[in-house]
């Protein structure tokens, strides 16, 4: 297995979606790679690739326009576990850009789980607010909608 075929331990996380969802998938949307990867803490990082020629291949991840949960918090070449394998006729020197859903009142199944264990809590209860976990088919939505943007900045 390689690094980002390594599925992650959940044992500890408690009973929730994350138990039945892959830590990791590859896709292509409008044309371009897309991945959706759950990082240490447990939570989804969406990713889509965009080829050299676009204008924002190579640019930070502070640069382009788009609405993503969170926004974008990542931009680099391929390396480590955001790389995918690219298809037939598809560049493999592709920069991506991505997202996470560990901002805010979002769950992230295995940091709760750490805390929990400390005796911790987190949020506090008596801040309010909503949590939610965002699953799978949510960050795959977000993903598909941040592709579609990206090939727009790229017309």
């Amino acid at each position: 297995m390689t690094e980002r075929e390594t599925p992650l331990d959940k044992s500890a996380w408690g009973a929730g979606p994350w138990q039945d969802e892959p830590d990791r998938v590859e896709w292509s949307h409008v044309g371009l790679p897309c991945l959706a990867q759950r990082n240490k803490f447990g939570s989804w990082c969406g990713y889509v690739a965009v080829p050299p020629g676009h204008p924002l291949h190579g640019r930070p991840y502070g640069e382009p326009d788009v609405d993503v949960h969170g926004g974008l918090t990542y931009a680099s070449l391929c390396h480590g576990a955001i790389c995918h394998a690219p298809q037939p006729g598809e560049p493999d020197d592709v920069w991506w850009f991505g997202f996470d859903c560990g901002h805010g009142w979002d769950i992230q199944p295995e940091m709760e789980a750490t805390l929990r264990a400390r005796g911790l809590e987190f949020p506090d209860p008596t801040w309010g607010g909503d949590r939610e976990y965002r699953t799978l088919a949510y960050v795959t939505a977000e993903t598909n909608q941040l592709a579609e943007q990206l090939r727009e900045r790229g017309r």
